[in-house]
């Protein structure tokens, strides 16, 4: 099995769908493998949509007000952005149990310019109401959120890498049901992160490690809604700092600030690393772009 996030949870769904004949998976594109074998086999249950994301979405809202499970698949830029309207009006004002897959968030897809990159959509999908926000950073932990998919049906999206990611977790890992991990539990300083961005903290946390500084890592698998228990265990240190391939305004950095204050905690120090706010016109590849943001 390719070890692509797209195929891992598109298997995941097929293998439900075999013995689920009210599961639905709808794509505006063919650019997964794991595709072809759902198509070929359960041909009742897959719908190419073509490019148009925003026909997709709507239709997926038909066939869950029909009682079905649904899965819609697409690059992440345009089943978020150009769809907003239609994931607000068709999808959650009726609270339906539609799953939203966006393969390539931030800067996944590195020279395609910024039409192709999706810096925002944490802040944006944030924003609407009755929507649940998934980031796994890896094999195992997109199999624990393809299954919070199947055991809790709800309208959802996540946010996938379009590239391969290294194992952080193995495959028998038992997760925390909270939506967060603890990778290294230290005294001084969090570090929080999510998705891609997760690889780079837990590097950057090594070396503090390596360097004798005592540091937490924490991934934090569902961004919405956080965890209670994520916002107490964070509150014990005197520094946090979240690290995001997003701009800042709205986004994961803000969200847990957000959560802070709610909670009654401002006292801490909080430090939010993000993209700088622009458009990204230039070429070079991600970690170009990431440097030039200082991550």
């Amino acid at each position: 099995m390719s070890n692509f996030q797209r195929d891992i949870i598109i298997d995941e769904v097929y293998k439900y769908a075999l013995k689920n004949n009210d599961v639905f998976f709808m794509s505006a594109d063919f650019g997964a493998p794991a595709l072809d074998k759902f198509r070929e086999n359960l041909p009742d249950q897959f719908i190419h949509s073509g490019i148009s994301e925003q026909h997709m979405i709507d239709m997926a809202a038909g066939l869950a007000l029909d009682g079905n499970k649904v899965y819609v698949y697409a690059m992440a830029p345009f089943i978020t952005l150009r769809c907003l309207e239609q994931i607000k009006c068709s999808l959650a004002m009726m609270s339906l149990p539609v799953t939203i897959l966006g393969v390539g968030t931030g800067l996944g897809y590195a020279d395609a310019g910024p039409t192709h990159y999706l810096n925002e959509d944490i802040s944006v999908m944030n924003s609407i109401v009755n929507l649940d926000i998934c980031s796994p950073s890896d094999e195992a932990s997109l199999k624990f959120v393809a299954q919070q998919t199947i055991d809790i049906p709800k309208l959802r999206y996540i946010r996938m890498e379009r590239n391969s990611l290294k194992n952080i977790y193995p495959n028998d890992y038992n997760f925390n049901k909270e939506g967060f991990e603890i990778i290294h539990k230290g005294k001084n300083i969090c570090i929080l992160s999510t998705g891609y961005m997760l690889h780079k903290a837990k590097e950057a946390g090594e070396k503090l490690l390596n360097d004798n500084i005592d540091v937490s890592i924490y991934d934090v698998i569902n961004i919405k809604p956080l965890s209670n228990n994520l916002i107490t265990e964070i509150s014990k240190y005197e520094k946090i700092i979240t690290i995001e391939e997003q701009t800042l305004n709205g986004g994961f950095g803000s969200i847990i600030i957000n959560a802070l204050f709610k909670n009654g905690i401002s006292n801490k120090t909080v430090k939010c690393l993000g993209l700088k706010e622009k458009y990204y016109f230039q070429n070079g590849g991600r970690e170009f772009l990431l440097n030039d943001s200082g991550l």
